[in-house]
């Protein structure tokens, strides 16, 4: 059962060098048992193709949540087979059409959020506000592709390789069924999230989500029924990533994986063989610069936030800090207060500032690279220790300074609440220092002078940059792309390539009047002069 412990006594508490208070629990919170009913998981499990059995548990107290049914690879067979007889029906649909289930599925998920919230924390062990970042990106992206898809999809006219005599037209098909595989650590956001554009744009799915957050996943697919997707469309196989995965890739049109980079490779490996497109966002070490002319007390508080929310556990938070030398001391200080101060907890409410690790696997990583650090003269400055007082997998906010290679903390992702602070005197040292990295997913600059923000961010090797704020402001841009360079990832989700990724192009050009080859008696070398001087006409008059 989900709990909140109460505050630590005094013979309780750590030193202070990671004295974090827990918040306190609020009276009438559910729990597991109020949320995961029978007849809940009775209901949301109708749409998994599954013929074993599994489980999920929660990170709170590592019980056990609900038993799910477990797929093989025949049922992914059948679910993709369920999903292209259905899918042709959808795609005849007109855009505008299907977009209207999107607005209703926004609708819902905010009418019906504090069902959805339950979920998230007892399948990831996050605190509610974190949860709540994934009700607003949903939201966002279902009111953004609600409004923007007919747009996005609609034939387009383009100028002919001959204007008035060539007429060009492009056409958008969606693919077919798309393959997803989404991760434990945003179970609405990554999942379905990810999935209302392909379903926009004409396509089937079939989801695997992580066995560990099937509910939350389950529970948004409810939702876009109710909300008027056909259910055939909407797919969802479960069983172990190394087995089912790969049976998702065999049977796709397409891939859209969310992960870390090891499994990303093998995933484009998949879809190479079979020449299908494949989207991957995959891991990042991402990096925020504190300029010399930053306000530190907004940076120390905008790190907390980059480099805590869900307890780390996120693609896109912050786990290197370079601060500049004149305000290192301060923003250290600064920063650390707020950590320590940072309450940890486990109810389902609002109140904890920071909640659990979701496995005992991550919480190892975690430990690991601590404790190398420090044996290694890294120096605690906040944090540093395992909480079992408040749950058998959290782990205190954790602030490193004299971090160095070849500490595993300096290179390796660690996906979790650890973070290292780095000096620099020069933001030209900075930018080469946060590019030192195999990985360019996000990064964060903060300064006073907004030109010289911009200035910097246009250096760093990430597909996403944010001023004076560590992630939030590009990724809920529904209208700007977001994805990864380097090792962090292809393609986009998010504007036009989050939706035209999961379409095929057509062009269609009909010529008119004359053909274009020799004519009106003229051989073959009159015809390349006259288009050879045609050619040169439509230069000058600027034509595309």
């Amino acid at each position: 059962m989900a709990h909140t412990l109460g505050p630590m006594t005094d013979s309780q508490a750590p030193a202070a060098s990671g004295g974090n208070p827990t918040a306190a629990a609020p009276a009438g919170v559910r729990t597991a048992a109020d949320v995961v009913t029978p007849e809940v998981v009775a209901q949301l499990t109708r749409g998994v193709v599954g013929s074993g059995r599994t489980a999920n548990h929660t990170p709170f107290t590592g019980e056990k949540l609900a038993e799910l049914p477990e797929s093989t690879p025949e049922d992914v067979a059948t679910a993709f087979d369920r999903a292209r007889a259905a899918q042709p029906v959808w795609a005849a649909a007109s855009a505008r059409a299907r977009a209207a289930v999107l607005l209703r599925f926004h609708d819902l998920v905010l009418q019906r959020q504090a069902e959805v919230l339950d979920l998230i924390q007892l399948e990831t062990g996050k605190a509610r506000l974190h949860a709540h970042e994934e009700v607003q990106a949903v939201a966002v992206a279902a009111r953004h592709y609600g409004r923007t898809a007919p747009a996005y999809l609609r034939p387009k006219r383009h100028t002919g390789v001959v204007p008035v005599l060539t007429k060009t037209t492009e056409l958008r098909h969606p693919r077919g069924v798309v393959g997803q595989i989404a991760p434990w650590n945003y179970p609405l956001e990554l999942s379905v999230g990810d999935a209302l554009p392909a379903f926009v744009a004409g396509n089937a799915v079939v989801m695997k989500p992580d066995t560990e957050t099937a509910l939350t996943a389950l529970w948004a697919r409810d939702l876009l029924i109710e909300a008027g997707l056909p259910a055939e469309v909407f797919q969802v196989v479960l069983g172990d990533g190394p087995v089912i995965g790969p049976e998702v890739v065999r049977h796709a049109d397409y891939v859209s994986f969310t992960g870390s980079t090891r499994t990303g490779r093998e995933v484009a490996q998949g879809a190479a063989a079979r020449l299908i497109g494949v989207s991957l966002e995959l891991g990042g070490k991402n990096a925020m610069l504190v300029l010399h002319d930053a306000d530190v007390d907004k940076a120390a508080a905008g790190a907390v936030r980059a480099c805590f929310s869900s307890a780390g556990q996120l693609c896109i938070s912050i786990e290197r800090l370079y601060v500049h030398e004149s305000i290192a001391d301060d923003f250290i200080e600064r920063f650390a207060a707020r950590t320590k101060a940072m309450r940890l907890g486990s109810a389902l409410a609002y109140g904890a500032d920071m909640g659990s690790l979701v496995s005992e696997r991550q919480l190892e990583t975690v430990t690991r690279h601590v404790e190398e650090a420090v044996a290694k003269g890294a120096r605690l400055v906040a944090g540093g220790r395992a909480r079992p007082d408040v749950g058998p997998l959290f782990y205190e906010p954790t602030i490193l300074d004299g971090v160095e290679a070849p500490m595993a903390v300096c290179t390796e992702e660690t996906f979790g609440p650890v973070v290292s602070v780095y000096r620099f005197t020069d933001e030209d040292e900075a930018v080469r220092l946060a590019n030192s990295t195999p990985y360019g997913l996000n990064s964060s600059v903060w300064t006073e002078d907004g030109r010289r923000g911009h200035a910097v961010a246009a250096r760093l090797r990430t597909g996403t940059v944010n001023i004076n704020e560590g992630y939030a402001p590009a990724y809920g841009s529904a209208q700007s792309p977001m994805g990864g360079m380097k090792d962090s990832g292809l393609s986009r989700r998010h504007g036009s390539e989050g939706i035209l990724k999961y379409t095929e192009a057509q062009t269609v050009a009909q010529q008119r009047l004359l053909p274009l080859a020799p004519s009106f008696g003229m051989d073959d070398e009159k015809y390349a002069a006259f288009m050879s001087a045609s050619l040169k006409v439509m230069k000058a008059l600027r034509l595309r």
